[in-house]
């Protein structure tokens, strides 16, 4: 018989799929309301946040206020202010004078609260959830992995809400995916650097791909640990440079509730276009790591000669193949010149992003509930939950799935109390947490009633007033 996480007459309020710092959140702040049951459900062995990339040195982009549960409610035990006074840390903290944490100390603070949340299941991969519209509820059907990654036992959830939060996974181009699979050529993703950071740091020349914050820490790493003389490195950028990410006060209000309301209002063709132009938001460079890259290059002119490390924006990767036993050639064309040149490198760093992980596997039973827009995307209101069909009483929210709709700020860490405090108050249908009726000085859009769109929700949704005309 499957184990259940919720008897029949008991059935869950809210189950969540994946536990990544969005569902952590949501777990913590949901954990201080009385009567609310909850269960989270992730098949790693425990919490750990990009393990891969944790650099010395290296730090979020967000200031420490923008932990799990700060900014929906600065009293939560689960703030990393108590993270730090728990650990007897404060008053170093304090001293240091740090508006951005560690990324090792991000993790470990999220590790510590994943320790004092009981409704977290790790080791359980969920398979596929259904509808039952007999009991009005959401069934989730589960794995209980052993120690090994092997299936120990089955089991069976019920709820009658879900949320969805399985994350990204790495992005891999296509045409370096067949070498990113073989075991024979050095391709790796950024995700994994630390893994193979000591076998990369002995090849004889590195290439790096990408130009956003981790193609600079990986690239600054290798630096720092060649000769100077033989760093035996190159950057490639698709970007036509290497760019600073916009960290203006006025720029980051566009990681708002504001503008997200003000994204999710507009057309779903200006939404597709308005993104791609914003990549120096979530893609270009901090300015300190952009200044510490070109500081290490300095340094190793003052005794004469240039370092061997080539940067190259504006390039793509056509094609790529193996040559010999284990050196790869990239074949690169530059956009801008219209020129093709050929890469012969010993080891490739893809620092290329990551992109939403696909939710059809999850829920492909209830494929025929789901609603999509005209690219086939799921349809998803203001509130993060999936358009479904009227007749599903229960609701599908999602975290981090949702950039097409809500904007730059879906991933991004500062906006993860705000959005899990808007699921818990309309799973409840009350307000534990009482959200700021304004986030930004910016005005986005002009005061005008809005328009209806094909792809509106169409089953009881409120509408929320346009941002021009939110009160202060």
């Amino acid at each position: 018989m499957p184990a259940e996480h919720a008897g029949r007459d008991r059935p869950l309020d809210l189950a969540g799929v994946g536990i990544g710092p969005f569902n952590l959140s949501l777990a913590a702040l949901a954990a201080r309301l009385r009567g609310l049951t909850t269960a989270f459900y992730e098949r790693r062995a425990e919490f750990r946040w990009h393990p891969g990339l944790l650099i010395e040195g290296t730090t979020l982009q967000v200031p420490f206020l923008a932990d799990l549960v700060t900014l929906a409610d600065p009293t939560s035990p689960f703030s990393f202010l108590n993270y730090l006074r728990v650990r007897e840390r404060l008053y170093p903290f304090y001293f240091a004078e740090r508006l951005h944490t560690h990324r090792a100390e991000y993790d470990a603070y999220c590790r510590w609260v994943s320790g004092q949340l009981s409704g977290l299941h790790f080791g359980h991969q969920v398979e596929d959830v259904r509808w039952n519209a007999e009991r009005g509820l959401f069934e989730a059907d589960f794995t209980q992995l052993d120690g090994s990654g092997g299936a120990a036992a089955l089991g069976r959830a019920h709820a009658r809400h879900l949320v969805v939060g399985v994350g990204t996974e790495p992005y891999v181009p296509e045409p370096l995916r067949p070498l990113a699979e073989s075991p024979t050529a050095d391709v790796v993703h950024a995700a994994d650097y630390l893994t193979h950071r000591e076998r990369l740091a002995a090849a004889g020349h590195v290439t790096v791909i990408g130009a956003g914050q981790s193609g600079a820490e990986v690239f600054l790493d290798l630096l720092r640990a060649r000769p100077a003389g033989a760093e035996g490195l190159h950057w490639l950028a698709r970007t036509p440079a290497f760019a600073p990410m916009e960290y203006s006060k006025l720029g980051l209000e566009q990681f708002t509730p504001d503008y997200a309301r003000y994204f999710h209002g507009l057309p779903g063709g200006v939404r597709d276009d308005l993104l791609p132009r914003q990549w120096q938001l979530y893609k270009g460079i901090d300015a300190g790591t952009i200044a510490a890259v070109h500081d290490e290059l300095y340094r190793r002119t003052l005794g004469g000669g240039w370092p061997d490390a080539v940067l190259t924006p504006g390039v793509t990767v056509r094609t790529a193949g193996r040559l010999g036993s284990h050196r790869v050639e990239l074949h690169l064309e530059h956009a801008a010149q219209g020129t093709r040149e050929t890469l012969r490198t010993d080891a490739v760093v893809l620092a290329t992003g990551y992109r939403e992980r696909p939710l059809d596997g999850l829920l492909a039973p209830l494929e025929p509930l789901l609603r999509r827009d005209a690219a086939g995307r799921p349809r998803i209101d203001e509130r993060h939950r999936l358009v479904l069909d009227p007749a599903v009483t229960g609701r599908i929210y999602v975290q981090n799935a949702e950039r097409h709709t809500h904007g730059v700020g879906a991933p991004d860490l500062g906006l993860a109390a705000h959005r899990s405090a808007v699921i818990l108050n309309d799973v409840t249908g009350a307000e534990p947490y009482p959200l700021p009726h304004r986030t930004a000085f910016t005005t986005f859009g002009l005061p005008q009633a809005r328009r209806e769109r094909p792809d509106e929700p169409a089953h009881g949704v409120p509408r929320a007033p346009d941002p021009g005309t939110v009160k202060a």
